[in-house]
């Protein structure tokens, strides 16, 4: 009789175990984070973007040539941009395509018809030759992601 209540009780404290593991997931996906990190404010697979918020965005300069530096240097670059819409247009995050580039972007929106700029520095330690470096930005716009280049040419450090 040992025999039988060992497997059976075995079996429902496995059963027990794998609902609860079901119940948390249930949780963790209406509360729309599916265990995936994400940034604040910005939306997930559950939360569709608000297009009554949209606005519209025009890049004054969105790719840029800095020519010839010497590995070691600093660069720093600002690409500017208006909001031509009616709302007021929010950045929501601004992400650089590598370690080596940093940026920063206003945090607070900008009304129609104002100039924001996004600022960014390149560090070119430990790089040599043709660069050519990305930035994403994201916003409340319908094309919620806009992509910003740069490039340059590195020369060794004597």
């Amino acid at each position: 009789m040992k025999r039988i209540w060992i497997p059976v009780i075995f079996c429902v404290v496995l059963v027990a175990c794998l609902n609860k593991t079901d119940k948390e997931k249930a949780n963790t996906s209406v509360a729309g984070t599916n265990n995936v990190a994400q940034e604040p404010n910005t939306p997930g697979p559950e939360q569709p973007r608000d297009s009554s918020k949209y606005t519209s965005i025009q890049w004054l300069d969105s790719s840029k040539s800095l020519g010839t530096i010497t590995e070691g240097d600093v660069l720093k670059i600002n690409y500017k941009f208006r909001n031509t819409g009616t709302k007021p247009l929010v950045i929501e995050k601004v992400q650089p395509g590598c370690g080596c580039t940093i940026a920063d972007y206003p945090k607070e929106p900008i009304g129609p018809g104002q100039v924001g700029e996004i600022k960014a520095e390149f560090d070119s330690h430990g790089k040599e030759g043709m660069q050519k470096k990305n930035i994403s930005v994201f916003a409340n716009t319908a094309e919620q992601t806009y992509t910003l280049w740069f490039d340059v040419t590195i020369n060794k450090a004597k």
